[in-house]
């Protein structure tokens, strides 16, 4: 593999470390710089060139080729030999699996206290696991007794929450779990349409006849759902007006952990 045609050798980045934002860590200029190429790689919507890469991630084009060489050597990414375009590498999934909820629960837990007490209300996290969404957080409001969740798959199409994931997927099957339950496809394609306009999916006693929630979906930066944020509550507790109020707070938290793990 050659380098880049014309590119003037570049002094190895220097090893200093640079404080973040917050001065509490360091950073090293050439770590952030791969990290940025890699994301760049992972965000496009089309395989990018190392230029395309260089410019949108501001990096001089021979340090973008010789950092995204070594991602490339550990499989992070891979490079067309025609095209001379990058995608994510098979290596970057062994990194991704060992992910574990927890380290998403960490990360998250201060945004849903803080929605919880705001809504008053229970407020849980969702993941997606195979073809339903399984609760990996809750945080209850003080003085509230509320059932704990953690670990319970929950239906798609019969939850705030799995609507609020479905509105970026489709459909799945439409078992009927109370009187309330929507079973019918089309019905349940107009609602999933709302919750893209909106942002945020309702529930009410279609799970459970005695509770109701509002929930909106994590999106990573392709429009993908990656979580779901849910609040949910006792249905006399909660009416259709107040839960509409409290779909458009999931919104904005649901917004805060996307630009978090982003």
């Amino acid at each position: 593999m050659s380098g880049p045609a014309a590119s003037a050798p570049e002094a190895s980045a220097p090893v200093a470390a640079e404080p973040t934002e917050d001065g509490a860590a360091f950073r090293i200029q050439a770590v952030d710089r791969a990290v940025l190429l890699l994301k760049s790689v992972a965000t496009s919507t089309t395989p990018p060139t190392v230029l395309e890469l260089a410019r949108a991630c501001g990096i001089n084009r021979s340090t973008a080729w010789r950092l995204l060489r070594t991602l490339e050597y550990h499989g992070l990414i891979d490079r067309d030999p025609i095209t001379q375009r990058y995608t994510v590498g098979y290596g970057a999934i062994t990194v991704a699996a060992a992910v574990t909820d927890d380290t998403l629960v960490r990360r998250v837990r201060p945004l849903l206290k803080d929605l919880s007490a705001r809504t008053e209300e229970s407020v849980l996290l969702a993941v997606a696991r195979r073809f339903n969404l399984v609760y990996v957080d809750q945080v209850d409001p003080p003085h509230i007794m509320a059932p704990h969740w953690l670990d319970k798959p929950l239906p798609l199409h019969a939850t705030s929450g799995g609507k609020a994931f479905l509105a970026w997927l489709g459909p799945e099957e439409l078992p009927r779990y109370t009187s309330r339950t929507i079973t019918r496809r089309s019905q349940l394609e107009r609602e999933l349409e709302e919750v893209r306009r909106v942002g945020y999916a309702l529930c009410v006693s279609e799970y459970e006849e005695f509770s109701s929630g509002a929930s909106a979906a994590v999106l990573n930066s392709r429009g993908y759902p990656m979580a779901v944020v849910n609040i949910w509550g006792p249905t006399p507790r909660n009416p259709v007006r107040k839960l509409h109020k409290i779909g458009r707070e999931a919104v904005k938290t649901a917004e805060e952990i996307g630009k978090l793990l982003d």
